[in-house]
């Protein structure tokens, strides 16, 4: 899978379903794995939870990448 192919996909919180937004840039250790996702997050998602307009989401919070979405789970 490329990153251009996540880029495509919408990332939705399991925790509540809300779309938190799509994914921008990508975290990589030095050994080639990946280690987080940038998010740039939907305008309500953004206005509800904070002023900063990107979110990172470490591995270990993603749940599932489907063929549309990518399922995280988040607690706020």
């Amino acid at each position: 899978m490329r990153l251009s192919d996540l880029q495509d996909k919408d990332i939705v919180n399991v925790q509540d379903g809300s779309k938190i937004g799509n994914i921008i840039d990508v975290i990589i250790d030095h050994d080639g794995n990946m280690q987080s996702l940038i998010v740039q997050k939907s305008k309500f998602f953004s206005n509800l939870f904070s002023s900063k307009d990107e979110l990172e989401i470490k591995w270990e919070h993603i749940k599932k990448i489907g063929e549309d979405v990518i399922l995280v789970n988040i607690v706020y």
